[in-house]
């Protein structure tokens, strides 16, 4: 299923994209933000400037330069978290706009050696601690 681009949560403003996650920076390709979210400490997801389903669909090049908008990202979520794994999920089932969630996961933390749960709504932050995160992240990523 192919979602109109005119209604996308990464391709519009869009109230329901930013009732779930925060704008940390913009890359080479893409956009990166913070989930609200915060049942896996730093959880992020990096979302592709234009409107296509899949990464089969990129040239090599974009593909290239998305991998390592989310290499970036994920480097920075190494640094500042420092999980013991990253999860990565590029699902896009209902929302045909790639984009992947990055998901750090910890020995002792929920769902270490299972599959990340999407939304667990278990850990939301004070507004400082996510502007706290951001500053971090985006300082770490855009160097």
């Amino acid at each position: 299923m192919y979602s109109d681009p005119k209604e996308c949560i990464y391709c519009t403003k869009h109230d329901s994209r930013d009732a779930i996650m925060m704008h940390i920076c913009d890359l080479s390709v893409s956009k990166a933000y913070l989930f609200k979210e915060q049942t896996y400490h730093g959880r992020c997801l990096v979302a592709y400037n234009k409107h296509v389903n899949d990464l089969n669909e990129l040239s090599d090049e974009e593909r290239n330069a998305f991998m390592a908008d989310v290499a970036k990202v994920t480097r920075a979520m190494q640094k500042l978290f420092n999980p013991e794994k990253i999860n990565y999920g590029a699902f896009s089932d209902k929302l045909s706009h790639l984009h992947f969630h990055l998901a750090p996961k910890y020995v002792d933390g929920p769902d270490y050696g299972g599959t990340f749960r999407m939304n667990p709504g278990e850990v939301y932050l004070k507004e400082d601690e996510y502007q706290e995160m951001i500053q971090a992240l985006r300082k770490e990523i855009l160097g």
